[in-house]
């Protein structure tokens, strides 16, 4: 490794990989090219695995938006509410499991606060693509000021 490479990197297909749930999808992002892709994770094509694998580190695998990523917005999320009685809801609704359905139908009758838990999403996927990038020694082509 040890060097920058510049190559060109689409922003926005790069937060759609990261925002990936992950379940069925794998993203991955050609080093040479900056192509993003998607491959089922059960592809059913041992050569396809294999040449990936032996790609050395051309074809880098892109995290999704897992339960665990999913739970750090949301808290952080509740942190920053001010009206009080929608965080004590929502902080007693995910305690549970699974947050993610139950938060847009409660949301829904919040459009204000819907707003403000995309953008903080939004963000937060960001951080995490500008570090990914920098962990990887790549940077994203810069094609608008949000880099």
């Amino acid at each position: 490794m040890g060097f920058m490479r510049d190559v060109e990197i689409v922003w926005d297909d790069l937060l759609d990989a990261f925002d990936n749930p992950g379940s069925d999808l794998a993203y991955f992002l050609d080093r040479e090219t900056g192509e993003i892709f998607a491959v089922p994770v059960d592809y059913d094509d041992d050569e396809f695995w294999r040449d990936m694998e032996e790609s050395g580190e051309r074809f880098l695998p892109i995290p999704g938006f897992d339960y665990e990523q999913e739970r750090l917005l949301l808290h952080e999320f509740i942190r920053r509410l001010e009206n009080e009685s929608l965080k004590g809801m929502l902080a007693r609704t995910f305690e549970g499991k699974k947050p993610y359905g139950r938060l847009d139908e409660i949301l829904s009758f919040y459009p204000e606060e819907f707003d403000r838990f995309m953008a903080l999403k939004e963000e937060m996927i960001s951080e995490r693509v500008r570090r990914w990038l920098e962990e990887n020694d790549l940077f994203a082509a810069e094609d608008d000021d949000e880099f």
